[in-house]
This record gives structure tokens, sequence and C-alpha cells, in this order.
């Protein structure tokens, strides 16, 4: 890539196209090309990056939702001012480009595209090596990236926000911090955000005012760690340095124990102007902006969002706090695919927010009420509301949600579509699809898969294919009205959805099933949480759990519901969602976060019944390897008929199956 002159840019954009009025500036620092691949049908795409700058009214209707913005400081024409990073893929010809702009939530700053629908890499600057089949690009979508983070940590390539602080009138504007973290290993120091992000600082940290507690469990008793045996530092080459981002204890923290540190810090970064950012990012480029970005005219007619866990997350924020209604009142988002976020939406939009904090973590503004699209009302709490209750109709996007199994035995999936008391199901909003991947974990492992931590090995199950095909759905929806293949995941009413001591899960000597689960419960931040987004009350008050529901499986552990993958249909193992530690790793009784399990049949009677397997053997099931091929190839034929899989990828999943019979079958 080449570094062009910004003020010659400037100069060129204000003559081909003014900028909108929340979209007031572009830099762009890079231009390159990915040159064409006739191998895998690829043409060629031109690669751009640099920054947007943002101009918004904080007295706008609109922009109400945002935590603090009005506390932000503004500009002589009254706006707050804000930046993000950004990163384009687009065909060079108009001709290649299929009219679609599809945008990334990017997970943490990183970009997953090419790595979820080619299979292919997740390099911050792609290159061909990370195509993988090329399908995006051969089906010609324009790909765009917009950092919405304000705390990615500083690492190269990340895309991420630039945000004001809020301040108290220009004072300084000071509240609570909540940081918690469960060790793996034993550690003396400890950073206070999640993951490496950029923490918020302790005010005065000698002060006795902060605290750190530590307990065993979420629901467990916090014992006070005395205050002169730790304190805001870091242990670095064997020295202790003063930190205000760390907390460190000379004892030492212990694994698996939850440690709690509540802290005063100042001035807050507007977190939620990173919701506005893809807001008002993918409105421009959609409806005004093209030409500034040197899009071919006509090359972006609609746009789809799309994210997965984090950023999945934060797509149910987005629709949540009315975001795809720009400040013109037009739509945003033609479609989005929200996937492997459950139930949630996240820390992402109030005073000291922490976007990354997730399951993990406990208690904080993650999966909590509402967790359906349609109003409902919660029983103990008396509240009602929906994630989709006030959004305008014209502006509601073309839903497609998609979970793996993990996400019902971490808890919150089931309620996306259960009433908030478990007991019946809701009706799915007609612009709404939803889709259980059955059979798979958060991320599917690599195949062979993984030991990890767990006591089985990790769940190698491949959703990507299902994804491939939904987002051609989803597009033909959206710009043909085409109708979308149906909904499939499990249902109380067919007694595919159950309480845990309903499931039917084989006995297995190799893979114990969870008791202890963790449902999501009600918690109460304060008083000011629900208008204002700030959390006064830390720890937060935690009430009763909401029910938790799973997929009820077959006499083989594998689940019922769902989009059932050729290699579940046709199966030579149990496939979970969950899977609980190796006791010589970890607490035997507790989950492996995000991780399932893969436990493949016997392959012989012989071995069967030396191993007191209740599952029948592989050569129970199948003649040869021929027959099991046929057996693949038949639910894959059906499933691309259905509009669930795609022709184009048929020859790809019958070649991952041989290769998974010839390492089980020799």
């Amino acid at each position: 890539m080449r570094i062009v002159s910004i003020s010659a840019v400037l100069a060129a954009l204000a003559a081909a196209a003014p900028a909108p009025a929340e979209l007031v500036r572009i830099e762009i620092e890079s231009r390159g090309e990915l040159p064409a691949d006739e191998a895998i049908g690829v043409p060629r795409y031109a690669k751009l990056a640099g920054r947007f700058h943002f101009a918004i009214d904080p007295l706008a209707p609109e922009n109400a939702a945002i935590a603090d913005v009005r506390l932000a400081p503004r500009n002589a024409a009254g706006k707050v001012e804000f930046a993000a990073d950004f990163a384009l893929l687009r065909p060079a010809d108009r001709a290649a480009a299929n009219g679609t702009l599809l945008y990334e939530v990017a997970n943490r700053g990183r970009k997953g595209l090419l790595n979820v629908f080619n299979h292919g890499g997740s390099a911050s600057d792609p290159t061909p090596a990370d195509l993988g089949d090329g399908f995006l690009l051969r089906h010609g979508y324009t790909l765009l990236w917009v950092g919405w983070q304000h705390d990615v940590p500083q690492e190269e390539g990340l895309v991420r926000t630039y945000v004001p602080q809020a301040t108290d009138g220009g004072r300084e504007l000071r509240g609570l911090v909540r940081a918690d973290f469960v060790p793996t290993a034993p550690t003396r120091s400890q950073r206070l955000s999640d993951r490496g992000h950029v923490a918020y600082p302790a005010r005065e940290p000698d002060a006795e005012r902060h605290t750190l507690t530590v307990r065993d469990s979420p629901l467990g008793p916090r014992e006070i760690v005395p205050r002169s045996a730790w304190r805001f530092a870091r242990e670095e080459n064997g020295r202790i340095v003063p930190d205000p981002t760390h907390v460190y204890l000379a004892s030492g923290f212990e694994p698996f124990r939850i440690y709690e540190v509540i802290y005063e810090s100042a001035n807050p970064p507007v977190a939620g102007l990173g919701l506005a950012a893809i807001r008002d990012a993918v409105g421009a480029l959609k409806h005004d902006g093209a030409a500034a970005l040197d899009l071919p005219s006509g090359s972006v007619e609609r746009a789809i969002g799309f994210g997965l866990s984090q950023s999945g997350r934060l797509l149910r924020q987005f629709l949540y706090d009315g975001f795809n209604t720009d400040e013109r009142g037009r739509a945003v988002f033609d479609g989005l695919l929200v996937h492997i976020a459950g139930g949630a939406r996240g820390s992402f939009n109030h005073r000291f927010a922490q976007p990354s904090r997730a399951g993990w973590s406990h208690f904080y503004p993650n999966e909590i009420f509402p967790f359906a699209d349609a109003r409902t009302r919660d029983p103990v709490t008396g509240r009602a509301d929906g994630l989709l209750a006030r959004a305008p109709a014209e502006s509601l996007p073309r839903i497609f949600y998609t979970n793996s199994s993990n996400e019902y035995w971490r808890g919150s999936a089931a309620l996306t579509h259960v009433s908030p008391d478990g007991r019946r199901d809701l009706e799915l909003p007609a612009h709404v699809r939803t889709y259980l991947l059955a059979g798979t974990q958060h991320v599917p492992a690599a195949f062979p898969p993984p030991k990890g931590d767990g006591v089985a090995a990790a769940n190698p199950n491949d959703y990507r294919w299902f994804l491939k095909a939904l987002l051609v759905r989803l597009d033909r929806w959206i710009a043909d009205g085409e109708p979308p293949p149906p909904s499939r995941y499990p249902r109380l009413d067919d007694g595919t959805l159950v309480r845990r001591d309903a499931l039917d899960f084989p006995t297995l000597a190799a893979l114990p099933v969870p008791e202890r689960l963790r449902a999501p419960r009600r918690i109460d931040f304060g008083s000011r949480f629900a208008a204002e987004r700030v959390i006064e009350r830390e720890p937060p008050a935690v009430g009763p759990a909401f029910p938790l529901l799973l997929p009820q499986v077959d006499e083989d552990g594998n689940e019922l519901a769902g989009l059932r993958s050729p290699e579940l249909a046709a199966p030579l193992a149990t496939y979970t969602g969950f899977s609980l530690y190796d006791p010589a790793v970890g607490p035997p009784d507790e989950l492996v976060s995000l991780i399932g399990s893969y436990v493949p049949f016997p392959a012989t009677a012989a071995e069967r019944a030396a191993a007191g397997d209740p599952r029948r053997a592989i050569e129970e099931r199948y003649a040869d390897r021929d027959a099991y091929l046929a057996r693949v190839r038949t639910h894959a034929s059906a499933l691309a008929a259905e509009g669930y899989l795609l022709e184009e990828d048929l020859a790809a999943i019958e070649a991952a199956a041989a290769r998974h019979w010839d390492a089980l079958v020799r």
C-alpha cells in the first residue's frame, strides 16, 4: 500500500461529492489492490484504509440513546466530534459488484469476514493468501470495517474509535468501575481490563476507598482482601511498578477464584459514539457517499451487517438503542446476520463501558432483559420490553439470528424465542428468522480437533457452510423479495427444547454432562441505569434466575432440532455445545468457556462392548466408506435444495466428511 497526501485526498473528495453532515471528513491513508485470481473466480479488488471523521448533534432525538453524549465537548457549531478507523475492499469494476455492502462489526478490532465466509485468513491487511475459496469476492460483495470500540488493544492493524470524554461541565466526572478476573494460573499482577484492552485507570490509587474481594463462585460470599495486602501496580522483570491500570497482590492470585476490584476512575469516554460511527458510516455509503471512496455508481444499493459473538451482541444493542435510523430518519441496514450472540447485548453504551466483557465476566450488562425481539413481560419484575420494541417499523431490517449449541448451554439463547417464564414459545416477527446450528460450539475447532482444557476433544462440527448460504438467502430476500428458508430451532411445543432434568443424554464415561449451569439473572445496577445508562451500584444486586432451556438430543447425544450438518445427520461422533474442565486442568464441574465436545463412536462392535458405550459402532451404522459418504451426500443435497447450503460447496463438504472417516476408520 502507498500513503497518499491527506490534503490532496480531501480536495479531491470535496470536488467529487460533499460528505453528508454526520460524516464530515474522510482520510484515506492507504490504497492497494488484490489481483484477480481465475483459479477461484475472484475478480480484481481495490483496498482502501483510513479514518472517518464525524460530527453529530447531541440534542437530536436519534442520538438520545448515547450515554453521556450531552456531557461531551462540542465544537463551535454545537456538534460532538469523534473519529473511527475504516477499511474497505471493493470490486475494482462495477460489473463485478453485486450491489451489497457487507459490513462486519470488528470483534475487538479484528477482521474476520474472510475466515468465516471464505474459509480463509484473518489478516488485518488481507493478501491473496487470505482469500480462502474466494466466496465473498467471487459473489461481488463490497466489504467494510469501521471501528466502534474505544478500548481496543494497542496493536497495529486493529480498527478502533476515537471518542471524547464526558465531563461534569468541564470538570472531572468521577464514577465507579468494577473489574473482575479469574486467573487460570498463579500470578501476582493482573490487568484491570479484559484480554489486554485499555483499562480505566484508578483515580488516587493509594486511597482506601478502592476494594478487592475474592469468592469461589459467582453467587458465593465475597471475602475482603485487606487494603494493605494489595495495590495498583504490575510485576515487570522482577520489579513492582506502580500502575493505575493493574492490581498487584503480594501473596498471589489463586487459580479459578473470582477476584473483583471496585475502584474510582474519572472522565469516561463516550463509548456509545461507536454505535453512531457504524450508523453514520454505513448510512453515508449506502445513501450518499459512494463517490467519496471511489465506489463505482450503483455498486452499493443495500447494506447487510454481520457480527459474531461480541460483535453480534453489539448488533443486538444497535437494534435495541434505535441506531438503525440515522439523523435524517433513513434506514441504515437492510439486513443483519447476528451470529453466536445468544440473547445477550453488552457493556457497550453506558458510563465507564467495558465493551470486551463477556460470558467469563460476572454480572455485567450482557445477558439482561429483554432477550426477545417482541415485547414480553418479566413475571418477576413486572417490566415489559423487547429488543425491537422502540424501533420504527419503516427502519426494521430483515434479521437472521444464528446460534451454536454453546449459546444455549451458556444460558440465554432460548430466551430469544420463549417467554421469560420459560413456559411458551414466542411467535417470531415476520422479518426475522432464527437458526440453531445443531451440535456446534461457539467457533468450530479445526479437524482433527485439539484436546484443550476439556475432558473431551473440542467440537469440530463446521457451521460456516450454513452461514455462506444464509448470507446469500438474506441478500436475495432484501434485493428480490425471495422468501428465505424457514427458521430451524428447538421448541417447547414439540419437545425439542427442555429443562436440564428432562435432557435424555446418554451415559458416556468419556463425557460427563454439566449439572451446575448458570442461567441469566435479574441484575440491578441502580436507579439511574435504565434512563441514564449510569451504573451506581457496584457490585450490582443479583436477583432470581431466568429459566435455562436446552436442545433435546437423540440416543447418541446429538441434538434433534435446528440445522443439522451432513456430518451430524450421518454421524461418526457425538457433538455437543458443552465441555467440562479436565480435572487435571480446572474445576471438573465448571464449563470450559465457549467450547463444546467431540466424542467419536467406537469403530467396531467389539470396541463398543469393551468400553460399555451405549452408542452403536461405526461398523454397525455404515456398510463401508462409500455407504457413509452416500448418506452425507444425500443430506447435503437435501439441505442445498432447501436453501441452507450452496451447491458450489457440496463437493468440499463431502471431501471434509471423507477426511473425517479416514481419521477414525483404518
